[in-house]
């Protein structure tokens, strides 16, 4: 008897522990069902939220494939029975993940304006059966644009519904959980461009697990905040990071503190008066019991420094790089933050461990450091130089984030929404290995570092989109001072396409940081590569286009047979003459001759140029350089001759002209300057109609 009495009793104690466990519903579609998984019992997200969260939680999948919000839709959720079921379940939590087969062109168009009444039903339903359950309902999952009605309504109708399910939210006052956020840039995750495999699964449950625990790891500081910082002067300072949600963090500046609550994502941020530029000062940072100490810390001015490998050329490389090394550290005002990648681009197939991480957007890594000689040699030799220049001139400290991948083309800096709703573009996303959109010697080149790649889908830092979401999204919210950009080479086998996509990039970024920061970059230089006389044009007139904007011309240190011509010096001296005229506003000459105006008088053709009081040539030799072109289309190279701020053709007997070109051989030796021994860029200009022969 006793011993039954025992057994009763350890029974009873098991059913009251099981009946106390908080209940989870997972309602949702094929995502949440776990659709393409191989074991959806053991591998979708709910089934992985189970194990995350603990036996004090009962997890229970009711997701539908194929189910739709609207209860008009193709396969209305609110009919099937998992629906019944998650209400009679009586849950505790309600996470709602639904909304992805409403993008079906037999839905949304037709029955659009039911969205919100028809999730605020469901929402009361469940409060109905359990007046306490607490409703979370979730952004959806990404659809990707090789999804075939991506481009036909898919994309647009998923912002809409995105957006819709943020307002239902506030109006129904329950919790919002963004399920987009940590997949939109993983799309290596989404083999069908719509379902996650079991590794997108995973993140889909930690997400959950931390919105519903609010444990989302404790106190984390951005990366870009370490010993050694600059911090931009003249704007506010802004401190941010993650600590659970609820969780009180202290941060003081010096002496000055502030206390923040992290929101109900984790997010947390501080605010800190604008300064002038000085130092050294002190952060220290602290939550629960951790604390965290940042120091020797600069106010003064931050550029960022982005592109290909003519940015991440390094100075121990440069002419002359090795005794400026010697040097390095006897400025303590210049810093350096090198956000280096894992990985050359070079001629060789990535092992397993580089393909994961490359994957799992870890490409990049860095720290602040002083200038000396160990962290300068590796530092891109223009951004070094350009801020030697400034700490000279404006006597401020300096920072410099030099963010550069070799080979990348421009594609690969703009962010994925962009490229999503640009439509001359995006196909650009779709097999980008294949795609005609990207130079051959790019996707040749990825093709080989990605050789032992298993998944069709593997990242690299050549693909549209990668190093925005790897490397320059970590920084867009900390304020920066300006811009410095060198790419182009791997898009100079279109420049009519990069005449689109530059301003693309740029008005991207400017977004990204709020603000319209200043945008200095630096043209292609003279190399034996057919296309570049044109690209080269293109990057001239850009700089009318784009506000506040201006390109240091190169050509004239360029290399006929080497892509990456050492002298980076003397590049770095005209980005920093344009920053000093444009955004330091020192009243000096910073721009290059530039052609307005062609005009033909008798036998001779007059060429007026701004930017010069007396045109000069570099070599104070005759003047090389310029051609005509006939209206039959053949280039004549035609004898020039300096006269003041004007360059006089000479027009072969006969012939009947067109068109002015400069510089316009792909290794060009042309030498026209001005007064500041600043060069011409390479142009081509339509001879004005009514001075024609």
């Amino acid at each position: 008897m006793t011993c039954i009495l025992f057994i009763s009793l350890i029974f009873n104690q098991e059913m009251a522990a099981q009946e106390a466990k908080i209940k989870i519903a997972c309602i949702g579609d094929s995502v949440t069902a776990g659709y393409l998984l191989s074991n959806p019992s053991a591998e979708s997200y709910p089934s992985q939220l189970q194990i995350l969260i603990g036996q004090k939680y009962e997890v229970k999948n009711f997701g539908h494939s194929g189910a739709t919000l609207l209860k008009k839709g193709s396969k209305p959720y609110f009919k099937t029975e998992e629906c019944a079921q998650a209400i009679a379940y009586r849950p505790d939590i309600a996470i709602i993940h639904l909304g992805l087969n409403d993008t079906d062109p037999r839905n949304w168009p037709n029955y659009s304006e039911d969205f919100d009444a028809d999730y605020s039903s469901l929402i009361d339903t469940l409060k109905k059966q359990n007046a306490n359950v607490k409703i979370y309902i979730c952004k959806m999952t990404p659809i990707f644009n090789e999804h075939p009605r991506f481009k036909s309504g898919t994309r647009d109708w998923f912002w809409q519904i995105q957006k819709h399910i943020t307002e239902i939210a506030k109006a129904n006052n329950v919790n919002l959980i963004d399920l987009h956020e940590k997949l939109y840039n993983r799309p290596d995750l989404f083999p069908d461009a719509l379902h996650p495999t079991k590794e997108g699964a995973s993140i889909l449950a930690q997400t959950v697990y931390e919105n519903v625990t609010q444990d989302f790891g404790g106190l984390q500081l951005a990366p870009i905040f370490t010993d050694d910082m600059v911090l931009q002067r003249n704007q506010p300072i802004v401190i941010y990071g993650n600590a659970n949600g609820g969780n009180e963090v202290e941060v003081t500046f010096n002496t000055n503190k502030k206390v923040v609550k992290a929101n109900q994502y984790g997010k947390w941020q501080v605010i800190f008066p604008s300064m002038k530029a000085g130092g050294t000062h002190q952060i220290n940072i602290s939550c629960n019991g951790k604390n965290i100490e940042l120091k020797n810390i600069l106010i003064g001015d931050v550029w960022f420094c982005s592109g290909q490998s003519n940015m991440a050329f390094p100075l121990q490389k440069s002419e002359n790089g090795i005794s400026e090394l010697k040097k390095a550290s006897k400025n303590t005002m210049l810093r350096l933050f090198h956000f280096e990648a894992i990985q050359e681009t070079d001629d060789v197939a990535w092992d397993s461990l580089t393909l994961e991480k490359t994957n799992q957007l870890k490409f990049f890594s860095g720290k602040w450091r002083i200038s000396d000689s160990i962290s300068a040699k590796d530092f891109s030799a223009i951004a070094y130089y350009f801020g030697q220049n400034i700490i000279r001139e404006e006597n401020v400290p300096i920072g410099l984030i030099e963010v550069a991948v070799g080979g990348s083309p421009i594609e690969s800096w703009i962010d994925r929404y962009t490229l999503e709703h640009d439509d001359k573009i995006v196909d650009v996303l779709t097999n980008w290995r294949k795609s005609d959109f990207l130079m051959p010697w790019v996707r040749s080149r990825a093709d080989v570092n990605l050789k032992n790649a298993a998944n069709t889908k593997q990242r690299h830092p050549y693909a549209p989109c990668y190093n925005f979401e790897a490397g320059v999204t970590h920084f867009t919210y900390f304020p920066i001072k300006g811009i410095l950009w060198y790419q182009g080479e791997s898009n100079a086998h279109n420049p009519e396409l990069y005449e689109h996509l530059m301003p693309v990039l740029v008005k991207n970024w400017r977004e990204a940081w709020g603000t319209s920061l200043p945008f200095y970059y630096v043209q292609l230089s003279a190399i034996d590569r057919p296309s570049w006389p044109s690209f080269r044009n293109i990057q001239n007139t850009l700089q009318k286009e784009i506000p506040n904007s201006a390109m240091a011309v190169s050509m004239d240190y360029g290399d006929s047979i080497n892509v990456h011509p050492i002298k980076k010096k003397q590049i770095a001296y005209r980005l920093t003459l344009l920053a000093l005229r444009y955004t330091y506003g020192k009243a000096i000459t910073a721009n290059g001759p530039e052609a307005v105006k062609a005009v033909q008088k008798g036998d001779v053709i007059l060429v007026s140029f701004s930017n010069a009081k007396q045109l000069f040539t570099a070599d104070k030799k005759e003047l090389i350089g310029f051609e005509l072109v006939t209206d039959k289309g053949t280039r004549i190279e035609s004898k020039a001759v300096i006269i003041k701020n004007q360059v006089q053709i000479d027009v072969p007997k006969n012939e009947r002209i067109k068109t002015v070109l400069y510089a316009w051989k792909p290794y060009t030796i042309a030498n026209l300057t001005n007064e500041a021994n600043l060069p011409c860029s390479t142009f081509r200009l339509v001879l004005d109609s009514e001075n024609k022969n």
